[in-house]
């Protein structure tokens, strides 16, 4: 079973501190029948240090004796929009095709529409786009048709599981649930930062897991 956003990686953006915490979430995420983690550390500000997180993957895997990992990022809409869409070229996930998008929380419904553009564009340049924990956004909080709509372009949407503990705003479950049942959701993710993180995964999966798609 794949992990596939997490912020396991030592010391590059708001996870993990260091290499004895990586290594800690490491253990957490076999625990909770993790086979396979894809390490997506934040692509927006004030995180992003493209070659310091890409050691800092180095420096995990020496340590990981083995365990797959592959590295990947969290994209901001904001951020790859400032950096430029042929960025995308070294932020999707190494190996494939897939690209994890994040969406801004407040947005409005009105930026859905500079959101399909992109989406289209990277869609376009042949990645696969996931969109990072759409129950975190308000607009889709408030409309989940917006989120019927991502998935009619393409896209894959990827719950993250602390939701099952009410979310980081305390407001996910509600919406996260709605999705699921209406068989919009392809992925559950741990979008550890943490090792409690895991705990969620484990049990978004024991009692959601069915509801994916």
């Amino acid at each position: 079973m794949r992990d596939m956003h997490c912020h396991i990686l030592p010391g590059v953006d708001d996870g993990a501190r260091d290499l004895d915490e990586s290594l800690a979430m490491l253990r957490a995420a076999k625990a909770a029948g993790i086979t396979s983690i894809t390490c997506t550390p934040h692509c927006r500000s004030p995180y992003f240090d493209f070659e310091a997180m890409w050691q800092a993957f180095y420096e995990l895997e020496d340590a990981a004796e083995g365990f797959p990992l592959q590295m990947g990022f969290e994209v901001n809409y904001r951020k790859l929009m400032e950096l430029g869409l042929e960025w995308a070229e070294v932020l999707h996930f190494d190996g494939s095709n897939e690209f994890l998008l994040e969406l801004s929380v407040g947005a409005r419904s009105s930026s859905y529409d500079d959101y399909e553009r992109t989406i289209f564009e990277l869609q376009g340049m042949g990645y696969e786009v996931i969109i990072a924990h759409p129950e975190r956004y308000g607009a889709i909080q408030r409309d989940l048709g917006l989120a019927d709509e991502l998935v009619r372009m393409g896209c894959k949407l990827q719950l993250s599981t602390d939701f099952i503990a009410g979310g980081r705003f305390g407001v996910e479950r509600r919406p996260a649930v709605k999705m699921l049942k209406q068989g919009l959701v392809s992925y559950f993710a741990s979008d550890a930062h943490r090792v409690v993180h895991y705990d969620y995964f484990k049990k978004a999966h024991e009692r959601y897991g069915h509801l994916l798609q």
